[in-house]
């Protein structure tokens, strides 16, 4: 007796089968509903499919430096891009390198491509480095010592001005011969953990200062260093801020170790800027945030241990100077975003706060959160990629798809009849879940269709047939043994169910480890090919199996009809075995 109650209760979770179709189907009506409710009604579409953007990059060196033109830096550069471009939201950016010296960015069309476009090259090497001069953004005919002697009171926001001056209120009290440079930072500024004085000191701002660097030291320089500085002179008189292309060369291969010339982000004032105090790679963090008492948006920066001291040391010493020389700049890719007047030493973490938008505030803390790429690049061409091409590929695509499709229901119909019914119903159920969670992966994940990723579709309408097959043959061998429907759908489910969660767990281990060593598009293919392998699982517990367990209570499976494809006589089923008493031989030849 404890074998049948044992078989009774192995199957005991299949005795409602109608509790796991009608939780699928809930789980399906919700997943249509949240794809409508996100407004994504179809998957998102890949550079392939849908067009965009490809931009090259060309890897430049330092002079001196070519070898670091190198695997290493590319492959890291790689890193860089991607999460920059990650972190604007744009899905499906694809980024590799091509030959030893060029990387390549595709970015779909409908996502932030221009913006990303603008970040995507930035090398994003930040410094900190003391004001010596500045001046107006054109060039002049002929450098003069007072230049850098010159008062700057007008050029620079003073620790003051990070706590919130409107432009207005920092032009007041200006003498009308001062040069206008209200725009040295934009009318940003650099606060720290320690807050500045925001009482300016008498006559500070009226002082001329000597062009001379915080750390000079009072002896006479040498003959090299005049010829140095005679030369960073000529260059900075020279020097013409009033387009990108030429701002961007003002600072092109100097160390940070070197003096240099530099611009001002927006071309309005040029700058003698010292050897860097700090650097861009000790800044631990840094995010966009909007300040609600100053009613603007500012750029928080956390400095490691490491570069919490450096900053402390140098704002301690331009505490101390006088304009232009109690400024320090903020140099990001050789221009100046920044070059506040510093009052009190700061230390532990830093804000930049001005003439900020949300965009350019979140566009700088991006490129400081990510890091500087190790190689300079430029931009040697961007092309418009149309969605002509990827669409008849696609057309193909699905064409074949369809003709796939349309075998397989013809080998079901042909050689399984009614088990077809519910095979083609198992494959609808799945192409259900695969689409709305196709679609909603798009917005939570950043997931967009590709080709491959179609194909990885296509290859998953075999592997869930396939599921069917097992099933439905270990059912017939069942049947084949003598026993009839109902009992054999039960025995067949442990030994079909082993052999599916083996065989979809084979496929999913190779979509896995394509997935990891692989990049671009194949991983769609990958990624779409793990997806179905997983949905195949839920729809073959979850819905195959219930759904044939009700079908077997049904007569035209039961009574085993021709054209259910269960029919014992077609299928060469033998009576049951029954066993009967073993008739032992005599051994009394008088009995025999």
């Amino acid at each position: 007796m404890a074998a049948p109650k044992k078989s009774r209760g192995a199957s005991g979770g299949q005795g409602k089968p109608g509790r796991s179709l009608a939780l699928i189907l809930i789980a399906m009506v919700a997943l249509v509903g949240g794809m409508f409710l996100v407004d994504q009604p179809t998957p998102r579409l890949g550079i392939d499919l849908a067009g965009g953007t490809s931009i090259t990059l060309e890897a430049k060196s330092e002079p001196g430096q070519e070898s670091a033109i190198n695997k290493t830096n590319m492959d890291t550069a790689v890193q860089i891009m991607e999460r920059r471009v990650n972190g604007l939201g744009v899905s499906e950016a694809e980024v590799q390198t091509q030959g030893k010296s060029n990387i390549i960015v595709n970015i779909p069309k409908g996502t932030n491509s221009a913006q990303a476009r603008e970040q995507v090259g930035t090398t994003a090497k930040l410094y900190f480095r003391p004001v010596l001069t500045v001046a107006q953004g054109m060039p002049t005919p002929e450098p003069s010592a007072s230049s850098s002697g010159k008062p700057s009171s007008s050029t620079s926001p003073s620790a003051s001005a990070s706590e919130g001056a409107t432009a207005t209120d920092k032009d007041k009290g200006k003498s009308s011969t001062t040069p206008s440079a209200t725009a040295t930072t934009q009318g940003r500024a650099v606060t720290g953990a320690l807050k500045a004085d925001s009482t300016p000191s008498p006559g500070a701002s009226d002082k001329p200062k000597a062009d001379t660097s915080p750390s000079t030291s009072a002896s006479a320089p040498s003959a090299a260093e005049q010829a140095a500085a005679t030369k960073l002179q000529k260059q900075f008189a020279e020097l013409d801020c009033s387009s990108k292309e030429l701002r961007s060369k003002a600072a092109r291969g100097v160390k940070p170790t070197d003096s240099t010339v530099a611009c001002s982000s927006d071309g309005a004032e040029k700058y003698i800027l010292g050897p860097s105090e700090v650097s861009g790679t000790e800044v631990d963090s840094a995010k966009a945030n909007f300040d609600q008492q100053r009613g603007m948006w500012i750029v928080q920066m956390e400095f490691t241990g490491k570069g919490s001291k450096q900053f402390q040391k140098i704002t301690s010493k331009l505490s101390q100077l006088q304009q232009p020389q109690n400024q320090f700049a903020i140099a990001l890719d050789g221009e100046v975003v920044s070059a506040p007047s510093v009052r009190t030493t700061l230390s532990g973490s830093a804000e930049i706060s001005g003439s900020f938008t949300q965009q350019s505030a979140e566009d700088l803390a991006n490129v400081l959160s990510y890091g500087a790429l190790p190689l300079s690049f430029s931009e040697q061409s961007v092309t418009t990629v149309t969605a002509a091409l990827g669409g008849e590929q696609l057309r193909a695509g699905l064409i074949a798809g369809a003709i796939g499709l349309a075998l397989v229901v013809i080998y079901l119909v042909i050689y399984y009849r009614g088990l077809s019914f519910i095979a083609l119903l198992s494959l609808l159920t799945s192409g259900i879940l695969t689409y709305t969670l196709m679609s909603l992966l798009g917005p939570a994940i950043g997931f967009a269709l590709n080709l491959p990723a179609v194909c990885g579709a296509i290859v998953a309408i075999g592997i869930t047939a396939d599921s069917f097959i097992v099933y439905f043959e270990r059912i017939r061998d069942e049947i084949r043994e003598g026993r009839t429907l109902r009992p054999a759908v039960e025995r067949a489910w442990p030994r079909a169910r082993r052999t599916i969660l083996v065989s979809d767990f084979v496929s999913f281990l190779a979509a896995a480890v394509l997935f990891v060593v692989t990049v671009g598009k194949v991983q769609g293919f990958a990624f779409t090919l793990g997806l179905t392998t997983l949905l195949d699982v839920v729809v073959v517990f979850f819905f195959t199996k219930p759904l044939m367990t009700l079908m077997a209570r049904t007569k035209f499976f039961s009574s085993g009809h021709p054209w259910s494809g269960l029919d014992p006589k077609r299928l060469g089923a033998k009576p049951p075995l029954r066993r009967s008493r073993r008739v032992t031989a005599p051994t009394d030849p008088k009995e025999a």
